[in-house]
């Protein structure tokens, strides 16, 4: 199994293909790498397709952080430790934001941003914030987080994976991953983004809804914006083809 060694920290990555320009795919909040089996597979043709766990997620080392900045620097520290000069950097919810940092404190180093299930502000519900770390109500915010992230038409197998990622992920880090989300805010910002930017979104998203996506697409000079009919917040899971349409479409204008 990769990983790379940045700092003191152990990254853990899923790889597939070695030619063509690097994409980076960046889960969001209390995931991991799994989320993106099927877009790894698909763009593996055609890229270097490169899936991390950041921080205390998955199989990488602990802790998690609790700031976007700190886990922008450990995707910095993943393109060192890999002698990546630039890649395309495709981020899901947090790991959306987690781009969009990188494309803006270091925009040498992202040939393209892929922002899927995401916003330019991520506020968190207490209810989430409040409930992740509580004994009594941890059961409850789980299948709260589940229940948004999912169209009501989705997959019960999508959903049940998503649970059972929550819950292997220590609570601890989770928190850290909303409290990161809530404090995120570049949309002042966003006219500064020079990556060409693929904007993705499901139209029966409820945790980041459509109107987010399309103020992306909006401010984002070089942006299009691609919305998945019937899909909910975790749209490359539940309509993992149309989504990896887009996406080849997308990496082959590079």
């Amino acid at each position: 199994m990769p990983f790379a060694t940045w700092n003191d920290a152990t990254l853990f990555y899923n790889e597939r293909g070695a030619r063509g320009l690097p994409i980076i795919f960046v889960h969001g909040a209390g995931s991991n790498h799994l989320i993106w089996g099927a877009q790894v597979r698909a763009l593996g043709d055609l890229a270097r397709a490169i899936a991390v766990d950041l921080p205390g997620h998955g199989q990488s080392s602990p802790p998690g952080r609790d700031t976007i900045d700190a886990y922008r620097d450990a995707v910095l520290g993943l393109l060192d430790a890999l002698a990546l000069d630039r890649a395309i950097v495709v981020g899901h919810s947090m790991g959306g934001a987690i781009a969009q940092t990188l494309a803006l404190s270091h925009p040498d180093r992202v040939a393209g941003l892929g922002l899927v299930g995401t916003g330019a502000r991520l506020r968190v519900l207490p209810a989430i914030l409040d409930g992740i770390l509580s004994p009594s109500e941890f059961d409850v915010t789980v299948r709260l987080i589940v229940e948004y992230s999912f169209a009501p038409s989705a997959d019960a197998a999508w959903q049940q994976l998503a649970e059972a990622q929550l819950r292997a992920c220590p609570p601890q880090v989770t928190h850290g991953d909303f409290v990161a989300c809530n404090a995120f805010d570049v949309m002042p910002r966003l006219a500064e983004i020079r990556a060409r930017t693929l904007v993705l979104c499901g139209t029966e998203d409820r945790l980041t809804p459509v109107k987010y996506s399309e103020f992306l697409a909006a401010q984002i000079p070089h942006a299009r914006l691609t919305r998945v009919a019937g899909a909910g917040h975790s749209v490359m899971l539940e309509r993992a083809e149309e989504v990896n349409r887009a996406l080849v479409e997308f990496v082959r204008m590079f």
